[in-house]
């Protein structure tokens, strides 16, 4: 069933769900809930369907759909996904319909029940399945920047505090800034290229095969900026911390699960693979980048009072791990970033949810307004230990598997950007148990002697992301057997080779036997 339009559903089934909860009367708040449950859901199963059909060892792009959309202009609705652009997908749609679960009772007190919030998650969701699975470069970009509505909205009109509306102002304006520079490259494309279509751009008989160099080098920094403020990379990274503390927990878990990710995956097949040798021409710079990213976000949430912003700048971080994944033109680090981007939308996704539980507690995220969690609602604890664990990249859970490949690969390409890079990991353990210990352990303060357990419902939202930390933790393997042939074909297309061996295994095997023969003269 790989000619059925696959994609093409999981775009509009949730585009039609949100303009159907949309329409609902005021008084319907709860069946708009209910709607965008089974919305989601049902999403999810067409998602894992498709999954199913997917074919590793077969053709790169599968469910491969393309009309004209705009002949004028060359502009077509074409679709696809390869292994990355699937998983991504897919972990799109799983933390979708948990956000809905989560956010159950976040905007009871909006004007309108929060029956707008959901239909924002859903359009949101449409949205995301078409950015990761457009093959056309404008229809990218239209996605691209469509997104930034929804999300505008859930921030600045549901949003928490004072602060709402001017973080939603300044993430706006961060993000317009990137969607104006991708265009102007997107339009430097087409002129150069003759197409928008992704397929006919990249590779060496590609349509800008033969680029000048300098031009290459500037409409890749026009994609890159873009993805980079999306990412957020150091120093364009200021708007996430504030979108993030001003946030409902549900939005937060999109912006920084899915969203971001929306950068990463661009350099990745945009930047890498349309302007190989700019990409090539550019790795120091964004290697350096990359791990004042890394140092510099882990620094900052060591410092952090308050618990949303600390695990925005933790994102900074870990987002840091990414991109130097896949600039450092490996194989094992170009894998080891596009499995951190699933681990981390798990992971970030899971210490997002459970603290917007303690938030709808509480009314704070303030570190100081908590001590002694464990004794009064144990599971919670639980909860936040193990997603604060998997956020330091514990082995046993699935992002050590990510930052272990990132660090073999990096390590490949030159060993002293991984040796930096490890002070991250040094300051992720600081600041992920400082966070727990201060606000988990210790006697409890009366002002929390009422706060309760995890319900049914948040226990429900939460478990599979812990399920998922867990099992791809210990079994990795299904997702880089997804992920790993889509790797080859970028680096492929971008004409870059791992470092061979330092030491050569028949050198290893002659100083065996030389070793051998001096024990038995022994």
């Amino acid at each position: 069933m790989t000619d059925f339009p696959w994609l093409t559903l999981a775009i509009a089934l949730p585009a039609l769900g949100s303009a159907a909860v949309a329409l609902l009367p005021r008084e319907r708040a709860e069946t708009a809930k209910r709607a965008a449950l089974g919305v989601t859901a049902a999403t999810l199963v067409l998602v894992a369907a498709m999954a199913a059909q997917f074919a590793p060892s077969g053709d790169r792009l599968q469910f491969t759909e393309v009309y004209p959309w705009i002949p004028r202009f060359g502009v077509n609705y074409a679709v696809g996904v390869d292994g990355i652009a699937l998983v991504l997908i897919l972990m799109s749609a799983v933390l979708v319909p948990l956000v809905v679960l989560a956010a159950w009772r976040e905007n009871d007190d909006a004007p309108d029940g929060g029956k707008g919030y959901f239909a924002l998650i859903l359009a949101l969701e449409a949205m995301m399945i078409g950015v990761f699975a457009a093959t056309d470069v404008f229809l990218f970009y239209v996605f691209f920047e469509a997104m930034l509505i929804p999300v505008y909205f859930m921030i600045g009109r549901y949003g928490r505090g004072e602060q709402r509306r001017a973080a939603a102002v300044k993430f706006l304006l961060y993000s317009l800034l990137g969607g104006l520079l991708m265009l102007v490259a997107v339009i430097g494309v087409y002129v150069y290229g003759g197409t928008f279509l992704w397929s006919e751009l990249v590779g060496g008989q590609g349509a800008l095969a033969e680029l000048d160099p300098m031009t290459a080098r500037w409409l890749f920094l026009g994609f890159f900026v873009a993805f980079a403020i999306k990412a957020p990379m150091w120093p364009v990274h200021t708007w996430l911390p504030t979108a993030a503390g001003a946030s409902r927990p549900g939005t937060a878990v999109l912006l920084v699960g899915v969203l971001d990710k929306v950068g990463t995956y661009g350099m990745l097949r945009y930047c890498l693979e349309m302007f190989p040798g700019a990409a090539t021409w550019f790795v120091w710079p964004v290697v350096v980048l990359s791990l004042v990213s890394i140092v510099y976000g882990a620094v900052l949430a060591v410092v952090q009072s308050d618990m949303m912003r600390l695990i925005a700048y933790t994102s900074v971080s870990h987002f840091g791990f990414i991109t130097l994944g896949v600039f450092v033109m490996t194989s094992q680090g170009q894998s080891g970033a596009a499995l951190y981007m699933v681990n981390h939308g798990f992971a970030t996704g899971a210490l997002f949810l459970v603290v917007g539980f303690l938030i709808a507690r509480q009314g704070s995220s303030a570190i100081a307004d908590y001590r002694g969690v464990q004794s009064k609602a144990p599971v919670l604890a639980g909860v936040f230990l193990v997603s604060g664990l998997a956020g330091l990249a514990l082995p046993g859970l699935s992002p050590f598997v990510s930052e272990f490949l990132v660090f073999i690969g990096t390590y490949a390409f030159h060993p002293v950007p991984a040796v930096i890079a490890s002070v991250g990991v040094v300051l992720a353990a600081l600041y992920i148990l400082w966070m727990y210990q201060r606000t988990m352990t210790g006697p409890l303060p009366e002002g929390l002697a009422r706060l309760r357990d995890l319900s049914r419902r948040e226990t429900l939202a939460v478990a599979p992301l812990v399920a998922l930390l867990v099992v791809f933790g210990v079994y990795p393997q299904p997702l880089l057997d997804v992920i790993n042939p889509a790797v080859e074909a970028t680096m492929q297309s971008v004409g870059a080779t791992d470092p061979a061996p330092q030491i050569d295994a028949a050198e290893v095997s002659s100083g065996h036997g030389a070793e051998g023969e001096e024990g038995g003269g022994h």
